[in-house]
């Protein structure tokens, strides 16, 4: 390396939270290619060492520990003359713990910095976990470039990008652990821009790639020059590892232009995110393959199609458990289904079991009429033998319900909510319809499933229906999709007023009902399997609502606060705030 240039690796990967040995053995093989490809300094994205997002598993001395003896085990060899590496790592320094990033180079841990913003909003919980970090200064590499080293949060405000750049830092690279969600990717560049406009200086945005439980993390990382031109985009849901080459020109660092990958965006991103969210909680977890029931209903073919682009058929078995409900139609559709997808498809009626329980309870239930007891005795026996198959043969049993179905709780518990992990857990009944649509046209690279219509037309067509009596709808217990999933959506992800809702054009009682609905199936979303995070708010670590809760909106209008009642709230220094 001259003073004038230098080549920066960045390898957007895939760790696994929990194994720092294997995460540190990844880093070798980065540093090792990045080497025979020229490169000074290899990077790798946020808490890389540990995995992202590690929870309260770093909180304890044993892991931090390993993860202290892996990086100093890391910095040891690059005394070999080879490339550096910028590792995202736990530090314990003073009794207290950071998230830190450290260059190692010349086998020792050159320098550290530390974590600055913590956010505990949303998915994110790091204020409880870590200490903030002080405003950094750069590292100097080499005697050759001053390095700043804002990490992910960091550059989602001014301070620390305005402080790196006064204090001398000549390039920021941002080393990240940003999860996917609609419409990020726009988001993280409109902040990346408006950093590189504030410093000018060019900037570098790493993230990481995969899944990790309910978190997508969905790569795109990019490269802004000064000008706030894109020089390098890396793709989005796979890994991969890119040389950037640096001129210094007239005193300021410039990135030669590389590639640029088209990402996916919309429902395609959508799509692929739930496909590496299942393969990598199946394959990280070591599960054999997959089992779930295909009823001939979108949903499980929708999760059916998303199983095996994420596996490959030869890891996915599909059952078909036909009650008296069950329609032929839907027979029929099930199976085309699993043919198209080239799965293992069974099939076991379930209408013996369940006359069996519903006798065994005659004593009991005498003189009540059929009700939804009943009805969800078919879904428990259902989940009773997808449970029994996936004890005997190790498959992990994919949960096949929508946001709609647990927003309002249109699921049985220990019936169609056995399983491990729910693919489509973050789409709405309408957003399941789309993907359906999508993936007959098209399909993610590195999809294992085959090309063309997997999902029947016959099936998208359909009235959707839980078949537990006879000629059921859903729309019988509740409001059409359309309807419900706007009402829903102002509800959870915008947390609007009924008042609102209603003045916006819905129907008051339909939206008193969902409200209702809402709220008394949170002790039903407790205990459903994690899925994959879509939106800005999921049905989990986004939205924590209390299960015992009297509080209900009951549609009034907004009260305007009093000030006349109020005294000394919001004072401060002797300055008056308004509300």
């Amino acid at each position: 390396m001259t003073a004038t240039s230098f080549r920066l690796a960045l390898a957007q990967s895939n760790p696994t939270v929990g194994d720092v040995a294997g995460n540190a053995d990844r880093v070798r093989a980065f540093r090792r290619r990045a080497g025979e490809a020229g490169a000074d300094l290899v990077m790798v994205p946020e808490l890389f060492l540990c995995g992202y997002p590690p929870e309260d598993l770093v909180l304890k001395p044993a892991f931090q520990d390993a993860c202290r003896k892996a990086c100093e085990a890391l910095a040891r060899e690059t005394g070999d003359g080879g490339p550096a590496v910028l590792l995202g790592l736990p530090w314990v320094e003073g009794g207290k713990l950071y998230n830190a990033c450290a260059l190692l180079d010349g086998g020792v841990i050159q320098a550290v910095r530390f974590k600055v913003a913590l956010p505990d909003y949303g998915v994110f919980d790091e204020a409880r976990l870590f200490s903030a970090g002080p405003l950094p200064g750069p590292v100097l590499f080499r005697d050759a470039v001053r390095l700043g080293l804002p990490i992910c949060e960091d550059i989602w405000s001014e301070e620390v990008a305005e402080c790196l750049a006064e204090t001398g830092a000549e390039i920021l690279l941002s080393p990240n652990g940003s999860p996917f969600r609609r419409g990020i990717s726009d988001e993280r560049m409109n902040v990346a821009v408006a950093r590189v406009v504030e410093t000018g200086l060019p900037l570098v945005y790493l993230n990481q790639v995969g899944g990790q439980d309910e978190l997508v993390f969905d790569g795109a990382s990019f490269v802004l020059d000064a000008n706030r031109n894109l020089t390098q985009q890396l793709p989005a849901f796979r890994e991969a590892m890119v040389m950037t080459d640096w001129l210094r020109e007239a005193g300021r660092w410039r990135c030669l232009p590389g590639e640029i990958a088209a990402i996916e965006t919309g429902d395609e991103a959508d799509y692929a995110a739930c496909v590496l969210g299942l393969r990598d909680y199946v394959d990280k977890i070591g599960f054999p393959g997959v089992v779930l029931g295909l009823s001939g209903g979108i949903d499980s073919a929708l999760c059916a199609a998303i199983a095996v682009d994420a596996l490959g058929a030869d890891r996915v078995t599909c059952v078909m458990m036909p009650s008296r409900f069950t329609a032929p139609q839907s027979l029929a559709d099930a199976q085309a289904c699993a043919q198209a997808l080239g799965v293992r498809y069974e099939t076991i009626p379930i209408a013996g079991t369940v006359e069996a329980y519903r006798s065994a309870l005659a004593g009991l239930f005498a003189g009540r009429a059929p009700g939804v007891t009943q009805e969800n005795l078919q879904s428990r026996t259902r989940g009773t033998l997808l449970m029994a198959l996936s004890n005997t043969f190790g498959w992990m049993l994919v949960t096949t319900g929508n946001k709609s179905e647990m927003s309002c709780g249109y699921a049985t518990l220990y019936g169609d909510m056995n399983g491990g992990f729910n693919p489509i857990k973050d789409l709405y009944k309408t957003d399941v319809f789309r993907l359906a649509a999508l993936r007959n046209r098209w399909k993610p690279d590195g999809a294992r499933g085959p090309d063309g219509i997997v999902i029947p037309e016959a099936i998208l067509i359909r009235p959707p229906s839980a078949e537990l009596r006879e000629d059921q709808t859903d729309q019988d217990s509740l409001p059409p999709y359309e309807v419900l999933d706007a009402i829903l959506i102002a509800l959870i992800e915008r947390e609007e007023r009924v008042a609102d809702i209603i003045a916006a054009g819905h129907d008051r009682d339909t939206v008193l009902a969902v409200e209702r609905l809402l709220h008394r199936a949170e002790y039903k979303r407790r205990q459903a399997a994690p899925g994959v995070k879509i939106t800005r708010r999921n049905l989990g670590r986004d939205r924590r609502y209390p299960i015992v809760n009297a509080f209900s909106d009951t549609g009034e209008a907004a009260h305007a606060p009093d000030p006349a009642l109020v005294r000394g709230v919001g004072r401060a220094g002797g300055e008056s705030f308004d509300f």
